[in-house]
């Protein structure tokens, strides 16, 4: 049985945890050609927690293994469909991210990419919490 129809849901990659989510969008092929699968994945976005956090002035910090990432030494930037996540997440609102690292952030752009070390080194500079 062909599963193919000529609607399809829509859903994007979460550009922080790498998890799919439904846009709530339909696609429809304009042929009426039985061409697309019941999902179709179509860019990048933020799942509706990512996008919470970054509403609220916060920049995700997504470790990456750059030895296992399609990383071009020609190229200055990380595609997202390139970087080997490794699991590590972390938020920093924007002003503390301004302070911390040298490299300008776009208002719109939600995360950075950054190498193994990077998230363990930042939480060895807050001061633990006394109980």
């Amino acid at each position: 049985m062909n599963d193919k129809s000529y609607v399809s849901l829509e859903r994007h990659v979460c550009l922080v945890c790498g998890v799919s989510f439904d846009t709530g969008n339909l696609l429809l092929d304009k042929r009426l050609r039985a061409s697309m699968d019941r999902h179709t994945t179509t860019g990048w976005g933020l799942c509706a927690e990512h996008q919470q956090l970054f509403d609220d002035g916060y920049v995700a910090l997504v470790e990456c293994d750059p030895a296992r990432s399609g990383f071009s030494a020609s190229a200055d930037r990380l595609k997202p469909g390139e970087a080997f996540r490794t699991g590590r997440v972390a938020h920093l609102k924007r002003e503390a991210f301004a302070k911390v690292f040298a490299r300008p952030l776009a208002t719109e752009q939600p995360c950075v990419f950054v190498d193994a070390g990077v998230i363990e080194r930042l939480q060895s500079l807050v001061a633990p919490t006394p109980n």
